[in-house]
């Protein structure tokens, strides 16, 4: 591995330098990043054949000056599962145990261990084959019994046992078989197409050429589809000229103008419009996100079973936040404390970093939570890159709450579509939201230091695998759960409590001035400055704007869930015309609302208390961004959607 030598001044010496794809950003002195601290996990599963040119993770020990939320090995507990002796700092055996659960170093393993690791790793690839005849009899039996149809009654039908039998079977075979057998063929076609057409171009115009082609498509999709009632082509200018002006104050405003990297700017606000075409137009795109959807809502639902077990089952009905957001955030933690130590999400990281670096020049660990945001939630994304928050860069973290800002999660989903709000629009917005976060956020905050998941993947102390097995890890994860969710409770209280705090002192001071109906608040205030918003997200201007922006005024300062009740229920907002109902059911989709603040600022906290100054400088104005993110879907939604009148329907419940 080629290496930077450069000066420590803090040490005043030198180190090697973990090799990094960036340029032009400042060197980070993170010793996470000095191969001095780092090390390489031998695979249990694969074989050496797949091991060839595969892209390796490494993990580095002693870099992460945060207490840890595990704690330390007692010195009398020498002979449970252990990757390297009580704080000390570990060997740096190439042979240590890997990140999906391999050998044991000969250190620390026990006499137990060796057997069934020596056992599993002579006979594995019979383990492997019955694992896959077991699923592809099971795949077989279910379209015999049934079919094309789901048993369960989905939208779906066959194509969830079918994406799972195809997950399995390339998983396993890619433990015999190079990934580089697909990878190579793929660079080969793209450096022989797109690289040698892109190579005629003058590097001063790649931009320039690229953010045209990027109009262009704009114009062509919102333009050519016939007009309806209220969707003429001027109601769709005033959309376009609205993303527009939101890209120039981002840019604006840019804390670093000098820095931005517009490619990830022009490729996250083209990648928003694909996506949109594919959900809005195309069944197939809206079935597949709504699957994904279920599948985290359902995930996250399973933690009313042990609400129900500790209370009774009426009490997850109850709405309440503490019973029906808190313990899902406990279990989540745990599960993905489990996930950590197994290895899987360490993985799935790697993989991100390398692909949305190529893509969008973004980390690998902003990729996870930008990707993960609209099904799991703010709190919960956060915690899939729990090792990297200590070592994230000020762009970074601002990327991880701007992310979450932008969008709702999977798991509140049923809420709004019991509401009456289209679940069609709820979707798309959210996953419309994964690039429009990037984009907006690069804007805002551009990247100007060294990452550690950009191109390529660093996983700080690995302390995850200071457990003793995945139960030991599980119930660590709970600990850490629970403090997240105490941490997250108070924030919101205190954050909440202001607000209301806030709201009396106007409406005192309003009283004065003869403002009594309705009474000066916050709500008021942020219901007219969001009027140019309403405006420039292209709401028809019959009487609309104003309800508009009180909508998105209640749900920056509230949230989301009050607003969209007040839309599918309040007499006032009964008379919108389509057209502003949709855009305003875009508008609203995010959690970007001051009590947002609470949640994310108590995640992150608990994560790394060292980083709380960091997140509380920077959550305003990735709050703003997250904002604007979901505004730009909005925009975007008011362009391509012609059957506005199909995006309200009666409500299915009471509210």
């Amino acid at each position: 591995m080629a290496v930077l030598e450069y000066s420590d001044a803090t040490e005043n010496k030198s180190h090697s330098h973990n090799t990094s794809a960036q340029h032009d950003v400042e060197k980070s002195n993170d010793p996470a990043l000095d191969t001095a601290n780092e090390h390489t996990h031998a695979h249990l599963h694969h074989t050496a054949h797949a091991e060839r040119d595969r892209d390796e993770t490494e993990y580095s020990k002693g870099t992460t000056y945060e207490h840890s939320n595990i704690p330390s090995q007692d010195p009398h507990d020498q002979t449970v599962h252990r990757r390297h002796p009580p704080d000390g700092p570990g060997p740096k055996d190439p042979a240590v145990a890997d990140t999906e659960k391999g050998n044991l170093s000969p250190d620390n393993r026990s006499d137990e261990d060796t057997p069934t690791s020596s056992f599993y790793q002579k006979y594995r690839i019979y383990f492997h084959l019955f694992i896959w005849l077991l699923f592809t009899g099971w795949w077989i039996a279910g379209l015999i019994l049934h079919g094309r149809k789901d048993p369960l009654g989905s939208r779906t039908g066959w194509l969830k046992p079918f994406l799972l039998w195809l997950v399995i079977t390339l998983r396993l075979m890619f433990l015999y078989v190079p990934i580089t057998i697909i990878t190579k063929p793929m660079h080969f076609v793209w450096n022989n197409t797109a690289v040698r057409i892109a190579s005629f171009v003058p590097e001063k115009l790649k931009i320039p050429a690229s953010a045209m082609i990027v109009v262009a498509v704009l114009l062509i999709g919102g333009f050519a589809s016939p007009e309806g009632v209220d969707n003429t082509r001027d109601n769709r200018a005033v959309s376009l000229f609205g993303l527009g002006v939101i890209i120039f104050v981002m840019w604006a405003t840019s804390k670093h103008r000098k820095a931005i990297k517009w490619h990830t700017v022009i490729v996250g606000m083209l990648v928003q419009f694909i996506v949109a075409l594919f959900v809005l137009r195309s069944g197939a795109g809206y079935s597949i996100f709504s699957f994904v959807s279920e599948l985290a809502r359902a995930l996250l639902g399973f933690a009313n079973e042990g609400t129900s077990f500790l209370t009774n089952e009426s009490v997850p009905e109850l709405g309440w936040f503490i019973v029906g957001v808190l313990p899902a955030i406990i279990f989540f933690v745990a599960f993905v404390q489990l996930l950590y130590y197994w290895g899987t999400l360490q993985w799935f990281i790697q993989k991100f970093a390398v692909f949305f670096f190529w893509s969008m020049r973004v980390s690998g660990a902003e990729a996870v939570v930008a990707a993960a945001s609209p099904f799991i939630g703010q709190g919960e994304s956060a915690m899939l890159i729990r090792p990297f928050i200590a070592h994230m860069t000020q762009a970074e973290l601002h990327q991880v709450m701007t992310s979450g800002f932008a969008t709702i999660a999977g798991s509140v989903l049923v809420a709004y579509i019991s509401l009456g709000v289209n679940g069609q629009a709820l979707i798309s917005s959210c996953v419309m939201s994964i690039p429009a976060s990037l984009a907006i956020s690069k804007l805002r905050y551009p990247e100007t230091e060294e990452t550690l998941t950009t191109g390529r993947c660093v996983i700080p102390d690995d302390d995850e695998h200071r457990a003793a097995n995945s139960l030991h890890a599980f119930a660590n994860g709970a600990w850490l759960g629970l403090k997240i969710a105490g941490m997250i409770t108070a924030t919101l209280l205190c954050i909440i409590a202001f607000l209301g705090l806030a709201d009396g002192l106007l409406t005192w001071w309003g009283r004065y001035l003869n403002i009594n109906d309705p009474p000066l608040t916050v709500e008021l205030i942020l219901g007219y400055i969001c009027y140019p918003i309403a405006f420039l997200l292209g709401v028809p201007r019959n009487g609309d704007l104003l309800k508009v922006g009180q909508l998105i005024g209640t749900k920056l300062v509230l949230n989301e869930f009050v607003a969209y009740t007040n839309l599918q229920t309040d007499q006032a907002y009964a008379d919108l015309s389509p057209r502003s109902r949709l855009i305003a059911t875009y508008a609203l989709c995010g959690f970007a609302n001051i009590g947002s603040l609470g949640i994310q600022i108590g995640v992150l906290s608990q994560i790394a208390p060292s980083r709380g100054g960091d997140v509380s400088r920077l959550a305003v104005s990735a709050l703003i961004a997250g904002a604007l993110s979901t505004f730009t879907s909005a925009s975007i939604a008011g362009l391509l959607v012609t059957d506005q009148a199909a995006f309200f329907t009666p409500p299915t419940s009471a509210s």
